[in-house]
């Protein structure tokens, strides 16, 4: 018996003996030249925390992977040529029309190729839930501060992302070369044009000549399903590497702390979860593009220059860039013989530069506050007044100029007249998200103010008492210790101060303009104004003896 013990199946069939498998020598191998082993001990036990709003990163994961597969089985049948032909196909209001080859193709694998249709709707479904959900996503980072060290890099891949969706969705609805897309070709060619002294050049370049041009369609094709999405998928891949390496952020609560994670493990908990909600998103997608037409372009018909669709919008995600050229005024200037169109040019530049504010931020916040540690639990938006002020004053601009981008089907719907919608616009885009900051941070204000209340009384219980001498009470009922926990674990920075104006000598000291605005946005978001005294322990304690005011 000196050689391995052989043992015996259920069924009485050897089993496995002291050599090692198949698998067993193929996972020795791919350890010793990888290191497999040694990253899967280490990463697929990685605890990752649990809540509702984490599952929006997880929707731009896997609707961002249904746009390869869906885009992928659209390549095989799709040709980007304008070439004109002449329609002879199933769709019997086209018959004999010259048309493009993209916009036949196009209505051959919505009419003609099995599941074309299906998959091309899913496809433009999922553009469209890709980038809402990471426009949320974002909004969540944003509003719990999980930008601050050390994700501010992860933060811009984040932004990059989002930007460069938002581009790949404009050539991706443009190569049908229908009337809507033709449309908003017409309009990103009246933009570029009005870019001074280069304007022109870009437009030559791009469209190969007068617009429409002949290469607008072939130019876009490869940027649509190459480039863009491969420096996506980029970093997609580094912004979850990133994600990895730096832990995800987690609520605050009992047990949770800046040094760990509490949660359920990647595998097999988190993996099992993942992939059931990946199927169900499919699934979702999957009945929209079966019963939520989109983009019916044998309806809309093929572009002509000559011709404007009625009511032609951009996909939701563009309505921003496009409400602020139509709610601008038709401001033109001449210069030495060159006119500058600043109606258009002037909200053509906004777009990036509002858009910019957005990504810059974490940088801004950290200077002002001088924060330099990390940051591993989520800011509850309620205690950071000013940027959760900020954040619905952006978004609240945003949807006052997607009304303006759509000003024409507002005024349809709705019966009014498209100038007072314009006013509106435009007076709202000043006023709108100064009102909106104001009611927020008062909004979180009142908020704070009721966690205090609720950490130091108790919940209400609804159980009214009358005192000796004859005043009613409400009896409060004491907090849980991980509810306690929860409404009071936020810290309280104090604001940067840059110290006395004058020396020991009593000279003037130099202050840096840079340290006084420091100074100035440190104590807008840290100051007496931004923020109400959480309860102490010593304040409940007090109450609880009776010491302080209780009701």
């Amino acid at each position: 018996m000196s050689g391995s013990i052989e043992r015996t199946g259920a069924r009485g069939r050897p089993g496995r003996s002291g050599r090692p498998g198949r698998g067993e020598r193929v996972a020795d191998w791919a350890d010793g030249r990888l290191g497999v082993n040694t990253l899967a001990k280490s990463q697929m036990r990685k605890i990752f925390p649990d809540h509702w709003s984490f599952m929006f990163g997880e929707i731009c994961l896997y609707s961002f992977l249904i746009l390869i597969l869906t885009g992928t089985y659209l390549t095989l049948f799709f040709e980007p040529s304008m070439a004109e032909v002449t329609y002879d196909g199933p769709y019997v209001p086209l018959k004999g029309l010259q048309v493009s080859r993209a916009f036949e193709s196009t209505l051959e694998i919505s009419l003609e190729v099995r599941g074309g249709l299906l998959i091309r709707q899913i496809h433009h479904w999922s553009a469209v839930v890709f980038i809402a959900a990471m426009f949320v996503h974002m909004m969540r980072v944003f509003f719990t501060g999980a930008f601050r060290k050390p994700r501010e890099v992860n933060w811009l891949f984040g932004w990059t992302l989002l930007m460069l969706a938002i581009i790949t969705g404009l050539t991706g609805y443009s190569l049908p070369d229908d009337m809507l897309s033709g449309t908003g070709v017409r309009f990103a060619h009246g933009a570029i044009l009005s870019i001074p002294v280069v304007g022109t050049y870009l437009a030559f370049f791009l469209f190969g000549g007068e617009f429409p041009g002949e290469d607008i369609v072939a130019r876009f094709y490869p940027i649509h399903i190459l480039l863009l999405p491969g420096i996506m998928l980029g970093l997609v891949v580094a912004h979850l590497i990133l994600v990895f390496y730096h832990k995800h952020t987690q609520f605050a609560g009992p047990g949770k702390t800046e040094k760990n994670v509490v949660g359920a493990p990647f595998l097999p908990v988190y993996i099992a979860k993942a992939g059931g909600f990946f199927f169900l998103v499919f699934g979702v997608l999957a009945v929209m593009g079966a019963v939520a037409s989109i983009n019916p372009v044998w309806a809309i018909g093929p572009y002509r220059p000559d011709m404007v669709s009625t009511g032609a919008q951009p996909d939701w995600y563009l309505g921003f860039s496009e409400g602020l050229i139509r709610v601008m005024p038709a401001w033109e200037i001449n210069i030495w013989g060159h006119t500058l169109v600043l109606g258009v040019f002037i909200p053509f530049m906004l777009f990036p530069l509002i858009m910019a504010a957005i990504a810059v931020y974490p940088f801004i916040e950290a200077w002002a506050t001088g924060d330099k540690r990390e940051h591993h639990i989520a800011d509850r938006p309620r205690n950071v007044p000013v940027r959760t002020g900020l954040g619905v004053a952006w978004l609240t601009l945003y949807f006052v100029l997607l009304v303006g981008g759509g000003n024409d089907i507002v005024a349809t719907h709705l019966h009014l007249s498209i100038n007072t919608i314009t006013w509106f616009v435009r007076i709202s885009f000043f006023v709108a998200p100064v009102i909106a900051y104001l009611v927020t941070h008062r909004i979180c204000l009142g908020l704070q103010r009721r966690d205090r209340d609720k950490a130091l009384h108790g919940r209400e219980t609804g159980t009214i008492k009358r005192l000796p001498h004859g005043e009613y009470v409400e009896i409060h009922e004491p907090l849980p210790q991980g509810e306690l926990y929860r409404l009071t674990a936020h810290e309280q920075p104090q604001p940067y101060e840059i110290g006395p104006l004058v020396d020991a000598n009593g000279v003037a000291r130099e202050v840096p303009r840079s340290e006084r605005l420091r100074s100035r946005l440190s104590r807008a978001m840290y100051g007496p104004k931004a923020q109400v005294p959480k309860a102490t322990p010593e304040e409940y304690l007090a109450i609880q003896r009776g010491e302080g005011d209780h009701h």
